[in-house]
């Protein structure tokens, strides 16, 4: 970044929750978990639009729409689905679909979990009112 502008960049942090995503393996078990919802070998992946849906949503987005915000960025996020693909993703989820990205985001956290144990050599300790 520079004084003249150049060089910013907004929603900087959706770009690390989209690497923690990869890095944690949160995306790839999204695409198994969603392998049966791929319409077409060259589309759009179906658990790189889940994980595009929950980058927009903890940046703040409400809609599908909003994932323009991370669109008009194609710098930082690389190419992005149009809201009608993603909404094509979401009108296709059905409780087995949602069970299995349960399945599929908790096999991420235990990722997480054993990466931070790995570096930090431990786990954190759970706090509540002061013990």
């Amino acid at each position: 970044m520079s004084g003249d502008g150049r060089g910013v960049v907004g929603h900087a942090g959706a770009r690390l929750l989209a690497d923690l995503a990869d890095a944690t393996g949160l995306t790839s078990v999204l695409s198994l978990a969603l392998a049966g919802l791929r319409q077409r070998q060259r589309g759009h992946d179906p658990g790189r639009i889940a994980a595009e849906l929950a980058v927009m949503l903890a940046d703040g987005g409400q809609a599908t729409a909003d994932l323009a915000v991370l669109c008009h960025q194609q710098t930082l996020f690389g190419p992005v689905v149009s809201d009608p693909t993603a909404w094509r993703l979401l009108a296709h989820l059905d409780d087995t679909a949602l069970t299995d990205l349960r399945r599929a985001r908790a096999q991420a956290r235990e990722v997480a979990w054993a990466q931070h144990a790995e570096t930090r050599g431990d786990l954190p300790q759970p706090t509540v009112a002061g013990q």
